[in-house]
Parts: structure tokens; sequence; C-alpha cells
């Protein structure tokens, strides 16, 4: 199974030679500065199994959880196409909405439930967490 993706322009492409590890759909403050004022659908990959073509502009900050993230995006149309954890380098989040198939992306539970607005739509049929959880693999 290959599955692929990528940005708004095409400038970026992405292909997964592996099964999803894990969706999410993430609350936490930063995310909803990518997310334009929303939450961020996040779907976990082996970084080993995600090859990329074109160029990305990486976005270095320490999340809430104490992580230092690099978020990667197209430096043309500015799409949100990847995170990664320096503290768990084997694996990729690909932002849900860049997948060509987004039922893929259908969030297994939510976290940082605690920094949402009062006005977000948290999905109460699925876990959901007020912070971080251990990572998916």
């Amino acid at each position: 199974m290959t599955i692929t993706g990528g940005c708004l322009c095409g400038a970026v492409r992405y292909e997964v030679t592996a099964e999803p590890l894990a969706a999410r759909t993430c609350w936490c403050r930063l995310c909803q500065y990518l997310g334009g004022g929303t939450a961020t659908a996040n779907v976990a990959f082996p970084s080993d199994a995600v090859t990329i073509t074109g160029e990305l502009a990486d976005y270095e900050s320490v999340a809430d959880s104490g992580n230092v993230m690099h978020r990667g995006f197209c430096p043309k149309c500015g799409t949100p196409v990847t995170s990664a954890a320096e503290a768990r380098p084997h694996l990729i989040f690909l932002r849900g909405g860049t997948l060509d198939d987004t039922s893929i992306a259908a969030p297994q539970a939510t976290i940082w439930t605690s920094q949402a607005p009062a006005w977000a739509c948290i999905d109460e049929t699925i876990p959901s967490h007020p912070a971080q959880v251990p990572p998916a693999a």
C-alpha cells in the first residue's frame, strides 16, 4: 500500500510505504496557530517509510510537552505538511488535510483538550486527553 499526499500548490509531495501508526486531533496552542485557529489532524508514520519530494521549510519550536518540534511547510504556498519531535526521530506526523485520501486521517483520539477554546467541537465518540499522551510507537 502506498499513501500519497502533498501541499496546496503541488511543490511538495510525499509517498508513504507503511500503514498509519495513529491519528490524533491536537488542540495544543501551537497546533491552533498551525491550524489557523482550530485543531490539527495529525497522522503518525514511521519516518523511514516517508519519502518527500520538493523542499520543505522548517520551523523549530518547543511544544508545551517540552518536545523540540520541527514543523515542515511548503515555502511557496505555506501549507503545513509535517511535524517531528527531536525526541522521537523514528516518527513523522503528516497533516491529515495533506493526504490525498483524507479518510486515513480519521482521528482515534483528541489531545490537549485543556487548551481548546470554549467553542471547540471535540468529538465525544473518541478518547480525549487534557494534555500529551505517550507517543504512537
